[in-house]
């Protein structure tokens, strides 16, 4: 029996590749589109590095689980720009419909337990109720403009310039994560000024201007 539950876990372990082949819509700083593993991986890192400075509690297993788990749906998906959710509802439908049965189809594939988990860990990094969740998701958010920050600007698209004040919601529930997005966006805009970009263009407006 434990010779059968092994080989599927190794079945699934080698079907889990499909995240280093998966790319997504980010270059690094050799100009090379990053992998759904490589984000993931560094999401992870920060998780270790920042779970210290947090004003809020969080159960560390716990939120390296949920970033580990969080985009396992992409091996059937696929990843999905935000930047075309954001263009498009439809697309981020569409999407939202795909992951669903994803994550369904690896609850079914790895069965009681171990299926479970990963189900419940998906949806509670869906839902955003949970400290453990805001976080994960704070470091979905924050890991990407990172990685936008280190590639060449000439690889942004327009609206990756708004976007990069689009993550104060990702990181309200937390005074010291907000203090961390207000450093990497202060890393942004010193490389935008640098290469001549005025970055107030993008700034929203605050209500009394």
């Amino acid at each position: 029996m434990i010779r059968d539950e092994l080989k599927g876990l190794l079945g699934f372990i080698e079907k889990a590749e499909g995240l280093k082949r998966e790319m997504r819509h980010s270059w690094l700083s050799d100009r090379r589109r990053e992998s759904v593993a490589e984000h993931t991986w560094r999401m992870s890192l920060m998780a270790i590095m920042l779970k210290d400075k947090l004003s809020v509690d969080v159960n560390l297993e716990k939120v390296l689980k949920m970033v580990i788990v969080h985009d396992l749906v992409e091996i059937e998906a696929g990843d999905v720009s935000a930047l075309d959710q954001l263009r498009d509802p439809a697309i981020r439908e569409n999407k939202a419909k795909k992951e669903l049965a994803a994550i369904e189809n690896i609850r079914t594939e790895l069965g009681q337990g171990l299926g479970e988990e990963f189900y419940r860990l998906w949806m509670e990094f869906e839902e955003r109720e949970t400290n453990e969740a805001k976080f994960s998701n704070a470091l979905d958010k924050l890991e990407v403009q990172i990685q936008h920050n280190q590639a060449p600007l000439d690889t942004w698209e327009e609206i990756e310039f708004e976007m990069l004040y689009m993550m104060d919601k990702h990181v309200a529930f937390d005074e010291n994560l907000r203090l961390f997005k207000d450093e990497i966006v202060r890393e942004a805009e010193d490389k935008m000024k640098h290469q001549g970009i005025i970055s107030e263009k993008y700034r929203p407006k605050s209500a009394d201007e």
